[in-house]
Protein backbone atom coordinates (compact mmCIF):
# COMPACT_ATOMS: atom_id res chain seq x y z
CA UNK A 1 0.00 0.00 0.00
CA UNK A 2 2.40 2.92 -1.14
CA UNK A 3 0.79 6.37 -0.52
CA UNK A 4 1.30 8.87 -3.35
CA UNK A 5 0.65 12.91 -3.41
CA UNK A 6 -2.45 13.99 -3.52
CA UNK A 7 -3.78 10.39 -1.58
CA UNK A 8 -6.73 10.52 0.67
CA UNK A 9 -5.40 9.22 4.09
CA UNK A 10 -6.58 8.39 7.82
CA UNK A 11 -4.23 8.97 11.11
CA UNK A 12 -5.04 8.86 14.43
CA UNK A 13 -5.32 11.48 16.61
CA UNK A 14 -6.41 12.31 20.66
CA UNK A 15 -9.93 13.45 19.04
CA UNK A 16 -10.31 10.30 16.85
CA UNK A 17 -9.46 9.20 13.30
CA UNK A 18 -9.00 12.09 11.24
CA UNK A 19 -9.13 12.30 7.38
CA UNK A 20 -6.70 14.48 5.01
CA UNK A 21 -4.60 15.07 1.91
CA UNK A 22 -1.16 13.59 1.59
CA UNK A 23 0.93 16.79 0.13
CA UNK A 24 4.53 16.24 0.60
CA UNK A 25 7.11 12.73 1.14
CA UNK A 26 10.09 13.26 3.11
CA UNK A 27 13.45 10.60 3.29
CA UNK A 28 15.88 13.07 4.75
CA UNK A 29 16.19 14.52 8.23
CA UNK A 30 13.65 17.59 8.31
CA UNK A 31 12.29 20.64 10.72
CA UNK A 32 8.80 21.37 10.41
CA UNK A 33 6.79 23.41 12.76
CA UNK A 34 10.06 23.75 15.22
CA UNK A 35 10.30 20.05 15.39
CA UNK A 36 13.07 17.49 13.84
CA UNK A 37 11.96 14.57 12.07
CA UNK A 38 14.64 11.63 11.31
CA UNK A 39 13.24 10.70 8.09
CA UNK A 40 14.40 7.87 5.64
CA UNK A 41 14.14 5.77 2.48
CA UNK A 42 13.29 2.79 5.38
CA UNK A 43 10.75 5.37 6.90
CA UNK A 44 9.42 8.01 4.92
CA UNK A 45 7.16 10.88 6.78
CA UNK A 46 4.71 12.53 4.41
CA UNK A 47 3.46 16.17 5.25
CA UNK A 48 -0.20 15.73 5.63
CA UNK A 49 -3.05 18.46 5.39
CA UNK A 50 -6.18 18.00 7.35
CA UNK A 51 -9.29 18.31 5.72
CA UNK A 52 -11.52 19.37 8.72
CA UNK A 53 -9.28 22.24 10.18
CA UNK A 54 -6.72 22.73 6.75
CA UNK A 55 -3.72 22.30 9.13
CA UNK A 56 -0.43 20.48 8.07
CA UNK A 57 1.34 18.24 9.81
CA UNK A 58 4.50 15.09 9.44
CA UNK A 59 3.38 11.89 10.15
CA UNK A 60 5.06 8.29 9.25
CA UNK A 61 3.95 6.87 6.37
CA UNK A 62 3.41 3.49 8.56
CA UNK A 63 0.83 5.56 10.73
CA UNK A 64 -1.31 6.48 7.83
CA UNK A 65 -3.77 4.55 6.16
CA UNK A 66 -4.79 4.95 2.38
CA UNK A 67 -8.24 5.36 1.91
Amino acid sequence: MAISKGDTVSWNTSQGKTEGTAKEKRTKEFEFEGQKFKASDDEPYWIVESDKTGSKAAHKESTLEKK
